[in-house]
C-alpha cells in the first residue's frame, strides 16, 4: 500500500511539475557531460530532475535571488548522479542552500590539548549529515570539465556515502559488490595519488583528494563523470567499481 502511495504521489508530481520544454533543452546544452545521453536516459534524467525539485526545496542564501533555471542546473546535474539509482538515495534531507560564490562557514574542533579552534575557510560546496547541502552558484554554473572539476556532483557524491553513516568513502554497495574489491580498488589508489601529489607530480585527479578517503571518493565520483577517459587511465579499478556503483559508463556513452 505504502508503495502504491509513493507511486501515486511521484506520478502526480511529474504531471503538476513538470520542467518545460525549452528550460530543459536550454540547460541540457550548456553542459557536454550530458552529450551521449540517450532518449530514454535523457527522458529518466528528466523525470529524475523534477522530482529533485519537488521533493528538495532550492533556496538561495542571504538574501541572494535564485531562479527556476539554476534550480534546473542543480537538478539536471545531481539527477545525472542517480539517473540509474533512482531519487531514494536522495533520502533523508530535503534542502539545498545556494550562495552567489564561495562561502564562510564556521567551524571548531577541539585538539588533543583540549584547546578549541575556531576556523573560516572559504568554501564552494558542502554536505551535512541528514542536513542541507550547501552550493556556489559560481561554481554550479561554471563548472572545469577539463579538470574533472564539478561541485554538484561531488557534493552529491557525499550524500550517497554519507547513506549507511558518516562520511566515509563507502557508500552502500548493491548485490554482488563487496567491500573486499571496493577496497582493493580505493586503497592503493588513494595511497598512489597522495604519494604522487606530494611529489609535485600532474595527475588526472584534483589533489583535494588526498584529504581524506571521502574526498578521494567524491572527487573520483567527478571525474568519472566528466573525465572518464583519464580515470580509466590512471585508476582503471576505480572506474570499474564506480560503474558497478553508479550503475553507468560515461566512458562508453560520451563516444555516442
Amino acid at each position: 500500500m505504502l508503495r502504491r502511495i509513493r507511486e501515486w504521489r511521484r506520478k502526480r508530481a511529474l504531471e503538476r511539475s513538470a520542467i518545460p520544454e525549452s528550460l530543459w533543452q536550454r540547460v541540457l546544452s550548456r553542459f557536454d557531460f550530458f552529450r551521449g545521453l540517450d532518449p530514454r536516459e535523457s527522458a529518466r534524467l528528466r523525470e529524475l530532475a523534477t522530482l529533485l525539485l519537488h521533493e528538495k526545496g532550492i533556496h538561495a542564501a542571504d538574501g541572494y535571488a535564485i531562479s527556476d533555471e539554476m534550480r534546473v542546473t542543480i537538478a539536471a546535474q545531481a539527477a545525472l548522479v542517480v539517473l540509474n539509482l533512482g531519487i531514494e538515495w536522495y533520502r533523508g534531507w530535503v534542502e539545498v542552500i545556494v550562495y552567489p560564490d564561495e562561502f564562510l562557514p564556521d567551524r571548531e574542533y577541539t585538539d588533543e590539548h583540549g584547546i578549541v579552534h575556531r576556523l573560516r575557510e572559504p568554501r564552494t560546496g558542502e554536505s551535512w549529515e541528514a542536513g542541507p547541502l550547501i552550493l556556489s552558484w559560481a561554481d554550479v554554473e561554471s563548472p572545469d570539465v577539463e579538470a574533472g572539476y564539478n561541485v554538484v556532483i561531488h557534493e552529491f557524491a557525499h550524500k550517497l556515502d554519507m547513506l549507511n553513516g558518516a562520511s566515509d568513502g563507502l557508500p552502500p554497495l548493491h548485490a554482488g559488490m563487496t567491500r573486499e574489491a571496493w577496497s582493493g580498488a580505493f586503497a592503493p589508489a588513494y595511497d598512489d595519488l597522495c604519494r604522487r601529489a606530494s611529489a609535485g607530480d600532474e595527475t588526472a585527479l584534483d589533489p583535494y583528494a588526498c584529504e581524506g578517503p571521502d574526498e578521494f571518493f567524491a572527487v573520483a565520483s567527478e571525474a568519472f563523470f566528466l573525465i572518464p577517459e583519464a580515470l580509466v587511465s590512471e585508476y582503471p579499478e576505480v572506474y570499474q567499481q564506480l560503474r558497478a556503483f553508479y550503475c553507468q559508463d560515461p566512458a562508453t556513452r560520451l563516444h555516442r
